[in-house]
């Protein structure tokens, strides 16, 4: 088997190189040389000589001057632009500016604009005055560092006015802290059953220890109690602790004291009922109301200062009835707490059984009716 022959290869044409320009000789069109156009500039170092650029031209056309060389050359008209090189970069370089103006401007504005105001501060009324700028600022630096000052004042006077009678302050024969006092107290103010005897000068006969303990014993369910001991003071401040109760009886026109100390029959409980004879109802509705708080720092004196034993737990109660107040004060003899066999509401009914000759007097002073036929 024959191969069959293999087709003639096509020879590639290969264009003509071109042909290189001769150097040019000699003085003539084709050897004349081309001025650089509006945006060429000669290179650094190349030859000094310069064409006028398009932005000249126009400047000088329109302003009427020519450029260097010109028979008619004069000044040189520079464009603003110009300043800082090419036009296009000019703008660049002022955008990038503002932008840094920008960034950096608003802390300084603030510090002007603070300082600004800080030399615009006046007052017209003060300045008409004569005062400087400084001496306007102490003024009213002035008053209101004293504004201050008396609303602080009168914001005290207000609580001290509406505060407690609480005043922990002791009479010369008595220590506060040293002397017991009840741990709980309750005040009650008068009913309408001592209306007749609402003010002393209607009720003028004087207290008398048999009048007001004549009974030894009292009894009240399965509550006895014996009296041990008892007295009578003219002078209500020497039958009390604490300057303020002192004062707040003096207030109230107090002229007796009647105390009686109880014991139970099984000496378990202790029980003291002291009686004031005070100028008015109202005068004894004041005691035992301010008594709420005020028997933290005054109280009846113990006529057996072993019978409540300082730091034991006791409970008082005060009682007005008609120009009188009644002052009820319990306890365990032991000065422990009550417990839920301990009765503290009956041994309190049982001791203000003192209370029958007050309302001896309510009977005697109440006007009798005429017997009707």
């Amino acid at each position: 088997m024959t191969t069959p022959p293999r087709p003639p290869r096509k020879r590639r044409r290969t264009s003509p190189r071109p042909q290189e320009h001769p150097a040019s000789t000699g003085v003539g069109p084709a050897n004349r040389q081309v001025p650089p156009g509006p945006r060429e500039r000669p290179v650094q170092g190349g030859p000094r000589e310069r064409r006028p650029a398009q932005e000249e031209l126009w400047e000088r056309s329109a302003q009427g001057g020519t450029w260097e060389g010109s028979p008619q050359a004069g000044p040189r008209v520079q464009h603003p632009a110009q300043a800082g090189g090419h036009p296009a970069q000019a703008g660049g370089q002022e955008r990038r500016a503002a932008a840094t103006r920008e960034r950096r401007t608003p802390g300084r504005q603030r510090e002007r604009r603070a300082q600004a105001g800080t030399d615009d501060w006046s007052i017209s009324w003060l300045e008409a005055r004569g005062l400087s700028r400084r001496q306007q600022k102490l003024v009213v630096y002035g008053g209101s560092a004293a504004g201050l000052v008396l609303a602080l004042a009168a914001f005290m006077f207000v609580v001290s006015m509406i505060g407690s009678d609480y005043v922990p302050e002791q009479n010369a024969t008595s220590a506060v802290g040293t002397q017991p006092r009840p741990d709980s107290y309750q005040g009650w103010v008068s009913s309408k059953v001592f209306t007749p005897i609402a003010r002393r000068a209607d009720n003028s006969k004087p207290l008398t220890l048999k009048e007001v303990f004549g009974e030894k014993t009292l009894k009240e369910g399965r509550i006895t109690l014996k009296l041990t001991d008892s007295a009578l003071d003219t002078g209500c401040s020497t039958a009390v602790w604490g300057q303020a109760l002192a004062q707040r009886l003096t207030q109230a026109g107090c002229l007796q004291a009647a105390r009686g100390l109880y014991v139970s029959a099984d000496g378990r409980y202790v029980a003291q009922y002291t009686l004031f004879n005070l100028r008015d109802v109202a005068s004894a509705e004041a005691l035992v109301t301010s008594l709420k708080t005020l028997h933290r720092g005054g109280w009846a004196l113990a006529l057996n200062s072993a019978a409540f034993p300082a730091g034991g737990y006791t409970e008082g109660s005060g009682h007005a009835m008609g120009h009188y107040a009644g002052l009820v004060w319990i306890g365990r003899a032991d000065g422990a707490e009550p417990t839920a066999q301990d009765d503290f509401i009956s041994l309190a009914l049982t001791v203000r059984g003192v209370e029958k000759g007050v309302f001896r007097r309510v009977v005697a002073a109440t006007p009798t009716s005429a017997p009707t036929r």
